[in-house]
């Protein structure tokens, strides 16, 4: 499903471009598209997981640099029967953490130095859990990948607002039409949301899940949610988020998002949501021992 889910992403990434393309100089702007959007999506799948962590500055520790961390995430691939992932750190002091990467063996967990502090060797464990459980069920690809057409539709329409304000031009007979323009400069942005809205809000629900069993108690990652949100919703936002990225987080990373219209289309759930859910997983598996 995920796989299914990652080509009609890029397809739609390639109509996309090609149709502003069109919009902005005619057939030969939208052939010119049409190949830079083929380069993207290869570049894409290839690279956008680098491309992801060095936007948000995460470096990759070694074992000897950050052994309690190192362990735990390596303890629980071992559980979850997955190749140790790379261990990356974000420093930033706001809680929070992703998972990125094209598939299992080429995956990597950053978590930020916020939540270190802020979490106890339990609530970690748990986070850890629920990140690995996006690598196990290759979630992280599609993740990824809409994170980085999330942030060139955005290109797209400043280059929209660019054109129609000093103009455009084509080669061909057609030109540039000023009505095209202004649709792309407005349907961009809104495409750009529509493909953050496409990864489903399931997934994070079927991530707690698997991520309470992988560590063996949901209540350590219902506990680490309860703190993550009140960070998220309190303090200041985490400066090197981006709208187009934030869905890849554990919990949205900007500030007071779950007050805003935003939320609404979200592709997070609510967090309360997740963790009564949580909970609720917790007394079942404790009914079952």
């Amino acid at each position: 499903m995920n796989t299914l889910k990652t080509t009609m992403l890029m397809a739609l990434l390639t109509g996309i471009m090609v149709a502003a393309g069109g919009a902005l100089g005619g057939h030969s702007m939208a052939f010119v598209m049409l190949i830079v959007s083929i380069g993207m999506n290869l570049f894409g799948y290839w690279f956008s997981d680098s491309i992801v962590l060095k936007s948000y500055g995460a470096r990759e520790v070694s074992e000897s640099e950050a052994p309690e961390l190192y362990h735990l995430v390596e303890k629980l691939a071992d559980k979850a029967q997955l190749p140790m992932p790379k261990v990356c750190i974000i420093d930033s002091n706001v809680p929070n953490a992703f998972a990125t990467g094209r598939s299992p063996s080429h995956a990597a967990v950053a978590v930020t130095t916020g939540i270190m502090r802020a979490l106890n060797y339990n609530e970690l464990f748990g986070v850890l859990a629920h990140e690995l459980s996006h690598v196990k069920h290759r979630d992280t690809l599609i993740s990824t990948i809409a994170a980085c057409m999330a942030g060139v539709i955005s290109m797209i329409a400043q280059i929209a607002q660019f054109a129609a304000i000093f103009g455009g031009r084509s080669d061909d007979d057609e030109g540039s039409n000023p009505i095209a323009t202004l649709v792309t400069i407005i349907v961009a942005p809104i495409a750009a949301m529509l493909i953050q809205m496409a990864i489903s809000r399931s997934r994070e629900y079927e991530a707690d899940k698997s991520g309470g069993e992988i560590c063996g108690n949901p209540n350590y990652l219902a506990d680490a949610l309860e703190k993550i949100e009140y960070y998220a919703t309190h303090a200041a936002p985490m400066q090197q988020a981006t709208q187009a990225t934030s869905h890849l987080f554990i919990v949205n990373p900007l500030s007071g998002a779950g007050k805003t219209l935003q939320s609404l289309f979200s592709t997070h759930p609510a967090t309360s949501e997740r963790i009564a859910l949580l909970r609720q997983q917790a007394s079942e598996m404790r009914l079952l021992r």
